[in-house]
């Protein structure tokens, strides 16, 4: 029988929220040997909306998605080293698109039980989970992906990243 999680998929774009859910990932693999892949998109999507509106010109727009680039690769190099520090293996992937379909589709793709999304650690309350501490994108994420979707909040992960 298939277990209820074998590959936590998991989306950083740099963000504290976003790392947050990546190390609750790099734990979750420690205690219960899940594999993770975090991935990193570069969302050219947002930046050809702002070429084709003509807000910026095709050069500029170039050299921010080089730019995004460089710190995606630069993002999941730390990743990288964060997850060796816990003896956990990890991969990592660098995707170009519109971020809430490359989540969905590296996690089909990778046949993913989870995908792991970073939230706002804000309140214990229901208004937690509002507009405010979920974007758009998230809100498509678990709106339209094939598995299961978890938006991490746990306020104390770095100190228990700290005891791992």
């Amino acid at each position: 029988m298939k277990k209820l999680l074998e590959k936590v998929l998991v989306a950083c774009n740099g963000s504290d929220s976003s790392l947050r859910a990546v190390k609750y990932g790099i734990i979750l693999s420690r205690q219960t040997q899940v594999q993770v892949k975090v991935v990193y998109i570069v969302d050219s999507a947002s930046i050809k909306q702002l070429t084709l509106s003509r807000f910026m010109d095709p050069d500029e727009a170039r050299k921010i998605s080089q730019s995004l680039e460089e710190d995606g690769k630069n993002i999941l190099e730390h990743i990288k080293l964060l997850a060796k520090s816990k003896k956990v293996n990890i991969e990592t992937e660098l995707r170009d698109g519109a971020v809430w379909s490359q989540v969905i589709s590296a996690a089909d793709e990778w046949d993913a039980d989870l995908i792991l999304l970073g939230g706002t650690s804000e309140g214990n309350n229901m208004r937690a989970l509002n507009r405010a501490s979920v974007t758009k994108q998230d809100s498509e994420i678990i709106g339209s992906a094939h598995s299961s979707v978890m938006v991490v909040r746990e306020p104390h992960i770095d100190q228990l990243f700290k005891i791992l």
